[in-house]
């Protein structure tokens, strides 16, 4: 595993956006570990997250692109962190990009805010964690009413890699039934096998309790990927 995932999982850790217990996710699945970016709550931590999602996006994708578009509410954060840290760790200005829930009719007016779009742009879809993959419905009828868009790939922090609407991964189906390229900066693979029965700042965080509950998880919702 390159080094920028494994601190990128401690860094979830500290900032309690990785927690392990009895949790139930937007689409009603009880699950024994969640991830709620909403804990990423200084600049410091948001500087941070954004380079992790600059390495994982110019890994896939490069940063040969024009606009990262982050759903709102929290995609809003999320691109603008990571465009700034684009600009800062590889030089190119992408621009951001995000709707609002309700469209505003003074002032700057429409739904959406930040960067436009404009045909042939390519776009970078950048949200936190996709469990279902329902919010992409929701998402690509906004970008693709601005024009002739290229969507060319979707970043989320964690892949959960449990089913979505079927029994593909959320991120499997994305690319299957929307033709857009996916990544993740983490799998929870990537975490169990970080995190597990290895002791992190004097104590074990994933223990074998919490291991066999991931694993009976993984039984009903698991992904065939």
């Amino acid at each position: 595993m390159e080094q920028y995932k494994s601190e990128f999982i401690e860094f979830m850790v500290d900032c309690q956006v990785l927690k392990f217990g009895d949790f139930v996710t937007k689409s009603g699945r009880k699950t024994p570990f969640f991830i709620n970016t909403g804990f990423y709550r200084t600049g410091s931590q948001l500087r941070r997250l954004g380079q992790y999602y600059a390495r994982a996006i110019s890994e896939k994708y490069g940063t040969d692109f024009d606009v990262l578009f982050g759903p709102a509410y929290k995609g809003i954060p999320l691109s603008v962190t990571t465009a700034a840290a684009i600009s800062e760790l590889y030089g190119n200005d992408v621009g951001y990009c995000s709707n609002r829930k309700e469209v505003k009719d003074h002032g700057d007016k429409g739904i959406l805010l930040g960067s436009p779009i404009k045909d042939g742009d390519k776009v970078v879809i950048i949200e936190d964690v996709t469990t279902a993959g329902t919010s992409i419905q929701e998402t690509l009828p906004i970008i693709k009413a601005q024009g002739d868009v290229n969507v060319i790939g979707m970043v989320v922090s964690v892949d959960r890699m449990e089913r979505g609407q079927g029994v593909r991964s959320a991120l499997c189906e994305i690319r299957e039934n929307y033709g857009i390229e996916t990544t993740a900066i983490v799998t929870m693979a990537d975490v169990v096998e970080h995190l597990y029965n290895k002791p992190y700042k004097g104590h074990v965080i994933l223990d074998d309790t919490i291991k066999a509950a991931i694993d009976a998880y993984y039984e009903q919702y698991g992904a065939q990927f």
